[in-house]
Parts: structure tokens; C-alpha cells; sequence
């Protein structure tokens, strides 16, 4: 497995399915439940925070853990309230950078956690005992991200329709 290309193609995807969505349109109720895309990308920049966060961990630092912190203390659903709530004043393009930025230290990251670390199973009990950290960004950060860009594309696929954005890709 390389973490570094699954990172980077679910980064990838991400920034493909909100390429040409206005930015008027990035605020509407409902691409995901409630969230609009704006939502979606602050959901997904503080999971790459997570990650920073656990990635540091394995690399032996012993900072703050707000974002660890808070889905240890509410659950997944509850922080992902949080987390889409604090940023509701976002700007279009603070959702972005925050994303983008976040991404940044996870790449930057990734190739200093070593490659015997990301199979080892049981480095993750309070996700389960039987999984690695490969196994987690492939479910939590490549599949996460797929997820929600199949749920943004669906709502560009409407923008087309409507004539807001273009039919080509």
C-alpha cells in the first residue's frame, strides 16, 4: 500500500468535483443531508486535521489533540456537528484554504511515518483492534472523500441541468 498515493487521489478527487461549481453555489442546503458544498469541504478539512493530529502521534509528539479530543468525547455524528458548526461563517475560499492547508501537513506527514508502521495491526484500538493506520485512511480519508465527492458530483450534475455551470468536464 502507498498512504501517499491514497491520500493524494482522494485529495484529488475532492478538488475534481468542486473544480467549477460557482461560488454562489457553494452554499446550498442539501449536497449532503443539511450541508452544502461549503459544508463539506470544512467537514473534510477537519478530518484532516484528525489526521494530522494522529499522524504526528505515531511520530512520537505529545501536542494537543483538540480534534482527537472531541470525537473521543462526542462520536463521529457529534463531531461532525461541531466541527461543520464552527466554521459556518467560513468564506468560500477560508473553507478552501483551510482544506488545502490541512491537506499540505498531511502530505507532508506521511512520508515521515516509517512503512513498516502503517500495516501494523492494533495501533488503532479505539477504531478497532483489528485494523492499522493504512486501513484507516483508506475507509476514513480515500473512502470518506470518494463518498463525498460522488454526493458533490450529483449536485453539479444538477447544476448542469439547471445551466448554472457548463455540461463538459
Amino acid at each position: 500500500m502507498n498512504p501517499r498515493d491514497i491520500l493524494k487521489y482522494g485529495h484529488l478527487t475532492v478538488l475534481d468535483s468542486i473544480k467549477d461549481i460557482p461560488e454562489d453555489a457553494w452554499y446550498t442546503n442539501g449536497v449532503c443531508g443539511w450541508w452544502s458544498v461549503r459544508d463539506i469541504i470544512g467537514h473534510l478539512a477537519s478530518y484532516e486535521h484528525l489526521l494530522i493530529e494522529l499522524l504526528t502521534s505515531f511520530l512520537g509528539g505529545d501536542g494537543e489533540t483538540p480534534y482527537l479530543d472531541t470525537l473521543a468525547e462526542v462520536g463521529g455524528l457529534g463531531f461532525n456537528d461541531v466541527e461543520v458548526g464552527r466554521r459556518q461563517e467560513y468564506s468560500v475560499q477560508e473553507a478552501l484554504d483551510e482544506y488545502n492547508a490541512a491537506y499540505g501537513r498531511v502530505a507532508a506527514l506521511v512520508p515521515q511515518i516509517p512503512a513498516d508502521t502503517w500495516p501494523e495491526v492494533g495501533t488503532l484500538p479505539w477504531y478497532g483492534p483489528e485494523y492499522a493506520l493504512d486501513d484507516f485512511i483508506v475507509y476514513s480519508f480515500y473512502g470518506h472523500k470518494r463518498e463525498h465527492s460522488a454526493q458533490i458530483n450529483v449536485y453539479r450534475d444538477k447544476l448542469k441541468e439547471e445551466g448554472v455551470i457548463g455540461g463538459g468536464d
